[in-house]
């Protein structure tokens, strides 16, 4: 029994290290379509539109049923979600990709769990509980995952080889860094500035989703509702943006497969996976997980694209891991007290309601029943 209450806890952290397998995937097509030449508004437009597309048919398939009815409220949650976790948080990150570059970009992304750990304590979704080991394991665990991304950005070191073979994906090898590295420094400013901005969009998605789950427990429906909100905002923009028709159209190249990945993989199956994690665990147990997206895309870069790794990633990365089962064993902890508490709290509301024996005697004339109650008295003394 115990060991089955174990495996079922590890169900959301092998999620949540399935879900950034899947967000690596998408950076290393960011790279590529961004080399191909792409609007990235548009880009995340066909996203968007993409997700609701593949996600409308399983919220009806699936909770067709069981789904209650929609409200106002759940609609303008959904509305948020779509706004801060899709058409907003993700223009602002492309934007600072285009302007930086992506490993940095991911690398600022780690900021996202102390950001949602202060905006949870603020919602009062999450304890910070610094007298207890388990709150200052989350404190020091998500200070390391910070301290671990920083570590893996701006410290380089020798340089080392993990990988005895490369597959290089560019079609010009090293073209992209090299336009990175001419960028000014006002750029790089303003880019750091995009990005923390994205961050803070995607920490406050993460709190609006924990709230949209307990109005509305629905995976499929509310990702299929943030999904269509979010491609309603997206298109709009893009519009806004683009005029040129010539930019939406989409060939059999690494366009479309960019923009399905992304759509059906990232905005789809990803964000109805972390809506069940942010119900199983909370929001934080999802942002924790945001600082192993860094260290995958390095080693995907290393060996695709023949990104060269450096002894400062290896070490930030070892960082990066060390602060994310800190903050776990910190989740762990406090999910066994309240499991604890809510037994004791069973055990002694039955044991405070045990019933009443009532014996019941009925004589030879049926109509005369007599209810005898025994009950136990206490002898008081006068």
């Amino acid at each position: 029994m115990q060991n089955y209450k174990v495996a079922d806890g590890m169900k959301p952290v092998m999620v949540m290290v399935l879900v950034q397998i899947l967000f690596a995937g998408m950076n290393i097509l960011y790279k590529l379509v961004a080399e191909d030449g792409m609007n990235f508004t548009i880009l995340i437009a066909y996203r968007m539109m993409f997700a609701a597309a593949f996600m409308l048919p399983l919220a009806l398939v699936f909770e067709r049923d069981s789904r209650t009815k929609l409200t106002w409220m759940v609609l303008f949650q959904a509305f948020l979600c779509g706004l801060f976790g899709g058409s907003l948080s993700q223009n602002l990150y492309i934007e600072s990709i285009a302007l930086t570059s992506a490993t940095y970009a991911v690398a600022m992304y780690n900021l996202v769990p102390a950001i949602t750990f202060i905006l949870a304590i603020f919602f009062r979704m999450e304890e910070l509980a610094i007298d207890t080991n388990a709150g200052k394991a989350k404190v020091v665990g998500t200070v390391m995952g910070i301290g671990g991304a920083m570590l893996f950005t701006f410290y380089k070191g020798i340089e080392i080889n993990i990988w005895s073979t490369h597959f290089d994906l560019h079609s010009q090898p090293n073209s992209h860094e090299a336009s990175i590295s001419h960028k000014s420094s006002g750029s790089l400013l303003l880019g750091s500035m995009v990005s923390l901005g994205s961050c803070v969009s995607y920490a406050i998605w993460l709190i609006i989703q924990g709230k949209l789950n307990k109005r509305f427990p629905y995976p499929y429906s509310s990702t299929a509702l943030m999904s269509l909100m979010g491609s309603i905002q997206s298109v709009v923009f893009a519009l806004c943006v683009e005029r040129d028709w010539n930019q939406w159209k989409l060939g059999w190249d690494i366009r479309l497969l960019a923009v399905s990945y992304s759509g059906v993989l990232n905005s789809g199956l990803a964000v109805t996976l972390i809506a069940w994690v942010v119900k199983k665990g909370g929001p934080l147990l999802v942002a924790v997980f945001q600082p192993l997206l860094l260290v995958m895309v390095a080693l995907a870069g290393s060996l695709l694209l023949d990104e060269k790794l450096h002894l400062g990633s290896i070490l930030g990365g070892l960082m990066i891991v060390s602060g994310l089962y800190a903050v776990l064993w910190g989740k762990s902890k406090e999910l066994l007290q309240m499991t604890q508490l809510e037994s004791q709290t069973s055990l002694k509301y039955e044991s405070n309601s045990q019933p009443i024996l009532v014996v019941t005697s009925v004589g030879e004339d049926v109509n005369s029943e007599k209810e005898v109650v025994e009950s136990r008295k206490e002898d008081v003394k006068p």
